[in-house]
């Protein structure tokens, strides 16, 4: 058990590395979508310090809402339900069954490639470390469960 265990963990951690990198060769991708004035905050490296909190860390959703308006929410809203610039974080898709909390740090950690929504890829939040985004989960989550999403 515990040799399939970490061969399972050793294949999703060389899985998610191999998906942050591009083949050297790989032209650039083109598209017929018009072009976009990139921000400032789009051109940030990944977080090379980030580290998720232990397990029994104690989250604070309360200070997770503060963090969230001082990091996210100019692209997801105050009250993470959205706006013209990024996705609502209180509906279905980001659930747990289908978002989990781990999608949520790496998505604060290192960004995300756009796949549910038109807003374009997410960049990497530098300002919120692995503590943060714990603190910012808790309360995501704590508004899903409030809007009876989970």
């Amino acid at each position: 058990m515990k040799i399939h265990t970490t061969v399972l963990l050793s294949a999703l951690l060389g899985l998610l590395v191999a998906c942050g990198e591009s083949p050297e060769n790989t032209p650039p991708a083109t598209s017929t979508e018009p072009t976009r004035t990139t921000s400032p905050a789009e051109t940030v490296t990944p977080r090379a310090d980030f580290r998720i909190p232990p397990e029994g860390f104690q989250t604070d959703p309360r200070r997770g809402r503060e963090l969230f308006q001082a990091n996210c929410m100019q692209c997801h809203g105050a009250e993470a339900r959205g706006t013209d610039q990024g996705p609502p974080l209180i509906h279905r898709i980001y659930e747990p069954s289908h978002h989990s909390d781990l999608a949520f740090y790496i998505a604060m950690a290192r960004g995300v490639h756009q796949h549910h929504w038109n807003f374009g890829d997410m960049p990497p939040i530098p300002a919120v470390d692995g503590e943060d985004a714990a603190h910012i989960i808790a309360w995501i989550r704590q508004e899903q469960r409030a809007a009876g999403i989970h």
